[in-house]
């Protein structure tokens, strides 16, 4: 029923190159500008540290999305992981595939509900866990985000009856 496709592969997920670029320039650019401001009109001593520190995290942030967007997000016949090899949620955990409009869910993505409560993880933009939830999507394509989607909703249907 769920098998590789002709090349040998699963079904993955990978961040849109635009939304990619566009998503770590707001985040750099917001870094640059906290930075820019306090260092060309520095305010009193409190806001100087919350200005070049909340600058640096997002330098920091910035850094933590273009790295974590080169990796995509692999399903396999036993779990969801990212190309790095971290599992994300096993197949035999997942309850619930929530990807509907009114969902808690990632821009272009879908929602994963498990049975048990895994370590909060997080790879900004692409994935998300807290919990029995893991969120996948943000910066990804929504046409490969939804096939995915799909195939975890029909195993769940396949073992469930």
């Amino acid at each position: 029923m769920f098998n590789p496709d002709h090349t040998g592969g699963y079904p993955t997920v990978h961040a849109s190159e635009g939304r990619r670029y566009f998503a770590c320039a707001v985040i750099y650019g917001l870094g640059g500008l906290l930075i820019y401001t306090a260092m060309a009109h520095p305010p009193d001593l409190i806001w100087l540290i919350f200005l070049l520190g909340f600058g640096a995290a997002m330098l920091w942030l910035g850094e933590m999305m273009r790295r974590a967007t080169r990796l995509g997000i692999v399903l396999t016949e036993t779990d969801l992981r990212d190309t790095d090899g971290k599992v994300l949620a096993r197949i035999d955990d997942i309850v619930l595939v929530d990807r509907g409009a009114l969902a808690m869910k990632p821009a272009n993505g879908f929602t994963l509900v498990l049975k048990t409560r895994q370590p909060r993880g997080w790879s900004p933009g692409m994935w998300w866990r807290i919990g029995k939830r893991v969120g996948i999507g943000g910066v990804t394509a929504a046409g490969p985000a939804k096939f995915m989607a799909e195939q975890i909703a029909l195993r769940i249907k396949a073992r469930s009856g």
